[in-house]
């Protein structure tokens, strides 16, 4: 199944993501992910900090995570993003890239739920802000 990438970024690996094998910890690329969101949400018109003022919060439920190739210190990375919907949980699907080569490093699969005044729940600002691509993506279903 390929995934249909509604957003993408660029980054740069920095020296201190790297562990003493000179590859990337694999716990930073959870961090380029959740940049990766943060980005996409800025573009959707959301910021994380006033959904939390208002008390709603997005919190990853799940994540399936497949590392394919390692990121050195100074490689480009591409993160690619997909998203879908299943029920209450906003799915995305992270793609990450070496840009030099179009290698594909990571592979990612995170669920997020929604968190308003600490009870689970829908967001209608979320669901908002993501219709367009939603609606995109279940006209291609």
């Amino acid at each position: 199944m390929s995934t249909k990438y509604i957003f993408e970024t660029r980054m740069l690996v920095r020296d201190y993501e790297c562990d003493i094998e000179g590859i990337v910890n694999n716990a930073n690329y959870l961090h380029y992910t959740e940049h990766t969101r943060h980005l996409f949400l800025k573009e959707c018109g959301l910021s994380f900090a006033e959904m939390h003022r208002k008390g709603v919060d997005a919190v990853v439920a799940r994540m399936n995570l497949q590392y394919k190739v390692p990121l050195r210190c100074d490689d480009e990375l591409i993160s690619r993003m997909g998203l879908t919907k299943d029920g209450i949980k906003y799915v995305f699907q992270h793609d990450i890239y070496r840009a030099s080569d179009e290698q594909l490093c990571f592979r990612g699969k995170v669920e997020l739920v929604c968190l308003i005044n600490g009870r689970l729940g829908v967001s209608e600002d979320y669901d908002r802000a993501f219709s367009k691509v939603l609606a995109d993506d279940s006209s291609h279903a």
